[in-house]
């Protein structure tokens, strides 16, 4: 495989041609009118125009990938994460036009993409499941009867979802008819497919992943854990590794279910299996993310291991290179999503130039964007901006190296999640690690944030106080002592 096309944009599809070009391979960029000037395009050997801003017309539209790849004679299509990524008829496609799809196949793909169809591939390789219903329902008669069997508080999940839409939790039968309806609205309009499944709520749950890795000869490890129970609109918005709660045991028996659960849809490449650890430290399994993720970054620094580097060597049929075995962890690994929005309104898309855009340097700390100073930030697609990961021999020298990297990245022309960040890693409950998946809602408010910078205020203002009236005796003893070369003059 000699030349790669990056079937993304942005910082995934920068990160991505970055191990490519060190293993020698070659690299195609696609981009959108929008995206001419962006970082990737510039970045790779050729970068071909898909078509007009919005993604349906761009990013989304197969055949035109597809044929980007053929006429740059691309060996290879990697499809970084979100857009087409886990899409087992892009996958299919790729594969039919004699190009390899540097993922899983579309089998694995189709199957865990539906998490109802994923629970059912499972459940003969003694994976712990969370108690409920494993067929899609739509009808609210049924749905009460299963409801009042597993107990309240329930969760109405989307078969065919994700990133928290199509999701209710009821806590009672009065509750169920409305928010039934409600989430069968949602995951109709975010998916085409309004069936939902019911499974019971956890109520103070942790959201541990497992990062896997599969070649074609049958070799699966699992690269430990990543806890991701941050989280805002169940969506992850600050990832560590490995995580503070787990202890060795827990830690092997989630990483060999995730093995099995990799075994169960003979899957191939990187993927993530999710579970939740409830208060207990029981753990269920969730859901198989058939890509790289969002958070791959932290498993990489405590590892040392570059996934997309596995991925594109599985693709090519070879051999995992370690074992199970082999694999340790070093050090902790800590990162941040920083979006364009605003931490004091309720994180409001914030579009405009970036006038000012430093990165922050320095050992152990990591940085991965897809944007540069004076670029504007397009409101067509998904407002991160970029990745801050920073590594330290341990969780406290990570956790403090992340706050002198967030003071270091100044970002002026749009409002940024870089003061949420701030606040997560100072909030005594993320210092202590007793926290869950309901860290955002216990404790954060744009009021908080406000506090806190109205505290900082004072301080720098009392500081400057000091100093300023130090600066004063220092003058008027100096004066002081000047009144004897007036009196000599004299």
């Amino acid at each position: 495989m000699k030349k790669v096309l990056v079937a993304n944009r942005g910082e995934i599809a920068l990160r991505v041609m970055k191990t490519a070009r060190k293993m020698g391979i070659k690299t195609v960029a696609v981009y959108s009118e929008v995206d001419r000037h962006s970082p990737h395009v510039k970045f790779a050997d050729e970068a071909v125009l898909l078509g007009k801003a919005p993604s349906s017309e761009s990013y989304l539209v197969m055949d035109i990938v597809i044929e980007a790849a053929k006429s740059t004679g691309a060996e290879g299509i990697h499809p970084g994460y979100g857009f087409l990524s886990e899409n087992a008829t892009f996958a299919k496609m790729v594969e039919d036009n004699g190009i390899t799809f540097i993922g899983p196949k579309p089998h694995a793909i189709k199957v865990m993409g539906d998490k109802l169809a994923a629970k059912e591939a499972v459940k003969d390789y003694d994976i712990p499941m969370v108690p409920g219903i494993e067929e899609a329902i739509t009808d609210v008669k049924l749905a009460k009867k299963i409801a009042q069997e597993v107990g309240f508080p329930i969760l109405i999940k989307a078969s065919a979802g994700g990133g928290g839409k199509g999701m209710r939790i009821v806590n009672s039968l009065e509750e169920l008819p409305e928010q039934m309806e409600r989430a069968i609205s949602e995951a109709v309009s975010a998916f085409g497919d309004g069936s939902v499944f019911i499974e019971k709520y956890v109520g103070s749950p942790r959201h541990i992943e497992i990062q896997v890795l599969a070649d074609t000869h049958g070799n699966v490890v699992h690269l430990f854990e990543r806890e991701c129970s941050v989280q805002r609109r169940h969506q992850k918005v600050v990832e560590e590794a490995p995580s503070s709660v787990l202890t060795p045991e827990i830690r092997k028996a989630m990483g060999e279910a995730a093995v099995r659960v990799a075994k169960a849809c003979d899957y191939v490449g990187a993927g993530t299996v999710e579970f939740l650890l409830d208060e207990n430290k029981n753990f269920y399994f969730l859901e198989m993310n058939t890509r790289l993720q969002v958070e791959h970054p932290v498993t990489e620094l405590i590892s040392g291991v570059d996934l997309v580097e596995q991925q594109i060597k599985v693709a090519r049929g070879e051999r995992l290179e370690f074992t199970q075995e082999d694999l340790k962890i070093t050090g902790h690994a800590l990162e941040i999503r920083v979006y364009a929005e605003d931490s004091l309104d309720n994180f409001m898309p914030s579009i405009g130039t970036l006038s000012v855009y430093t990165r922050p340097e320095g050992k152990g700390i990591r940085l991965d964007d897809g944007f540069e100073e004076g670029m504007e930030v397009p409101i067509h697609y998904d407002p991160m901006l970029s990745k801050l990961i920073t590594y330290g021999k341990n969780r406290e020298e990570a956790v403090q190296l992340m706050i002198q990297a967030i003071g270091d990245y100044k970002i002026e022309g749009v409002a940024t999640t870089l003061p949420f960040g701030k606040f997560v890693c100072e909030h005594e409950a993320f210092v202590s690690g007793n926290f869950d998946t309901h860290f955002v809602k216990d404790y954060y408010s744009p009021e908080q944030l406000k506090a806190e910078y109205a505290k900082e205020k004072e301080i720098a203002a009392l500081v400057g106080l000091h100093l300023y009236l130090e600066d004063k005796e220092r003058l008027r003893v100096t004066n002081a002592s000047g009144s004897t070369w007036r009196k000599n003059r004299t």
